[in-house]
């Protein structure tokens, strides 16, 4: 099910990054990297983790804006490295 849904809204998110002029693998990717760095976000205020930093921050269009930045990998390894801190901070 969740396979389905993400390929759906990929294609959607390809549909709309196209029609706002920028391609349809970088609009994809910085719209997970969004979504994934408030999910962490939430999940370390949950756990009461205390990380803090830019790269923990509430503010979407902050993320938006240095996804916009970087590569997808440079994307990709930021959201993996919070996932890390987050696994060390769950195992306390």
């Amino acid at each position: 099910m969740t396979t389905v849904w993400l390929r759906a809204a990929f294609s959607v998110m390809a549909v709309l990054g196209a029609a706002a002029g920028l391609s349809a693998p970088a609009h994809a990717n910085c719209d997970w990297y969004v979504k994934t760095s408030l999910e962490q976000q939430q999940r370390n205020l949950k756990l009461k983790c205390g990380l803090s930093g830019a790269e923990w921050s509430v503010d979407k269009g902050a993320h938006a804006a240095w996804c916009a930045s970087v590569s997808p990998d440079a994307s990709r390894s930021t959201a993996q490295k919070r996932e890390a801190e987050l696994a060390k901070c769950a195992a306390k």
